[in-house]
């Protein structure tokens, strides 16, 4: 049974490289193609992306988000929601390596079978990194106003956020 999936990606790889033979297509033309257009969206993307993991870095480095955390704290036990879940809440829609960073720090402090470690896993799982998502897909698309779409996400992440909170008070 391990030996079959130990075997899936180069069965993948080699019923592609079969297939492109059929067809006729020339496989290293494609690539070196696809890897071209690849590079173009990065140029496109990059100056998008670059100021936003500064601006994510200073906002962590600066205290600013420590601040932030004590502001919401008292909104957030009003809603149900744990407050050590903050700065998930508040870092998720910027950088999911970040949200997981911060996961993974509140579940080894609070425990993974804490209603409050529990809270975040399913915030982690139910919401969406929404500004690096519209960053790199509106600038590869090269979309310049967004309209409706930044407040539309970030309302689906409270969303994600306070079911999550209560799912877990509720299932656990």
């Amino acid at each position: 049974m391990i030996a079959a999936f130990s075997m899936t990606v180069p069965l993948i790889i080699a019923g592609v490289a079969f297939y492109a033979m059929i067809k006729r297509v020339d496989v290293y033309a494609a690539m070196t193609a696809g890897a071209g257009e690849g590079l173009r969206v990065l140029v496109r993307i990059a100056p998008v992306l670059i100021p936003m993991f500064a601006a994510i870095y200073m906002l962590r480095a600066s205290g600013a988000l420590d601040a932030a955390c004590r502001f919401i704290k008292p909104v957030l036990e009003l809603t149900g929601i744990p407050p050590e879940c903050a700065p998930l809440m508040l870092i998720r829609p910027l950088s999911g390596s970040g949200a997981l960073a911060s996961a993974g720090e509140i579940i080894t402090r609070y425990g993974p079978d804490s209603l409050v470690g529990r809270s975040a896993a399913i915030m982690l799982g139910s919401t969406e990194t929404t500004f690096y998502t519209i960053a790199v897909y509106f600038g590869a698309a090269n979309v310049k106003k967004t309209r409706h779409a930044i407040p539309a996400a970030l309302a689906a992440d409270l969303t994600g956020f306070v079911v999550a909170a209560l799912t877990a008070r509720l299932l656990f």
